[in-house]
């Protein structure tokens, strides 16, 4: 099992409609893709949220090939629209991760 892992800090101005966003558009279209069973989204606590609050978006996927297959393929064309949205009011990271 891979974990796809998404760590983002959003502007709080615009944190309510990128959450919107990302459970009705961004989310579904990353599992509509066949490559990720099923996901986990969390609201980091303990954080300094002055300048926003910050979420971690787990996707999980069966092997490493479906993800790289994500990457390859399809992670940049809905990378960027999170961009178009939203410019630069959101920093995201991102981590791969293996299940033991």
């Amino acid at each position: 099992m891979i974990i796809y892992n998404v760590t983002a800090k959003v502007a709080t101005d615009i944190h309510s409609t990128w959450l919107q966003w990302m459970r009705e558009e961004h989310i579904p279209a990353i599992i509509s893709t066949g490559l990720f069973s099923d996901y986990r989204m969390c609201r980091l606590l303990e954080q300094d949220d002055a300048d926003g609050p910050t979420y971690v978006i787990q996707f999980f996927s069966s092997s490493r090939e479906h993800y790289e297959t994500y990457q390859a393929v399809q992670a940049k064309a809905l990378r960027q629209r999170g961009y178009d949205l939203f410019g630069d009011r959101f920093v995201a990271f991102h981590t791969v991760m293996e299940v033991l």
